[in-house]
């Protein structure tokens, strides 16, 4: 959906955002032509003050910005574009412009891994093989894990219990994903919990 974007000086500041990570990737600068070319596109499109010329993010690198969500600010005149970066932003070849790492979480991560096993019912997958068994299975399961976890809790095998850990939310993220729920959820659910707490 087009909005009402203030160009009466030609170009305006531009933001990109990596959409799951929130890290601010660099900062670019629009016309009129090179927004409506990135809508059309859904990848971003600059106007490049140095070349003079409409800039297709990756056109050379293929490490294209895909637009996510555009956000304009309250004076119509800057844009936050949210995106899933294909590679890295900076063509010095960092994620950002700022060196910094764009490290993305590796839970979602390993939530992606589950999802995508379990949709290609891949035959051979742990995963998917746990998932087929139903939910009597993965609760018992995940009730194991957990008496695991508590059993080497009693000891000081620091690899032991890390093992028996990563092994308990492994398991917890597939128990999720069988109930139909995120852990992004659960995160919002701690955080509405803490915000109840501190008023």
């Amino acid at each position: 959906m087009k909005q009402k974007i203030n160009f009466e000086n030609g170009l305006i500041p531009v933001i990109i955002q990596d959409q799951e990570t929130n890290k601010v990737l660099m900062l670019g600068y629009m016309n009129r032509e090179a927004y409506e070319k990135s809508l059309y596109e859904k990848k971003v499109t600059f106007y490049s003050r140095s070349k003079k010329r409409l800039w297709t993010k990756g056109e050379i690198s293929k490490n294209y910005l895909i637009i996510k969500k555009i956000l304009i600010d309250c004076d119509r005149d800057t844009l936050l574009i949210k995106v899933v970066p294909k590679g890295p932003t900076c063509h010095h070849g960092t994620d950002t412009c700022w060196k910094e790492n764009n490290k993305k979480n590796f839970l979602f991560y390993l939530e992606k891994i589950i999802s995508y096993k379990i949709s290609k019912k891949e035959q051979n997958s742990y995963t998917y093989k746990l998932y087929k068994k139903g939910i009597n299975r993965i609760s018992q399961k995940f009730g194991e894990e957990s008496i695991e976890l508590i059993i080497e809790s009693k000891d000081n095998n620091k690899n032991l219990f890390l093992n028996e850990s990563a092994d308990l939310l492994f398991h917890y993220l597939v128990l999720l994903y069988y109930k139909n729920i995120s852990i992004k959820e659960v995160i919002k659910t701690l955080e509405y919990r803490n915000l109840l707490k501190n008023q």
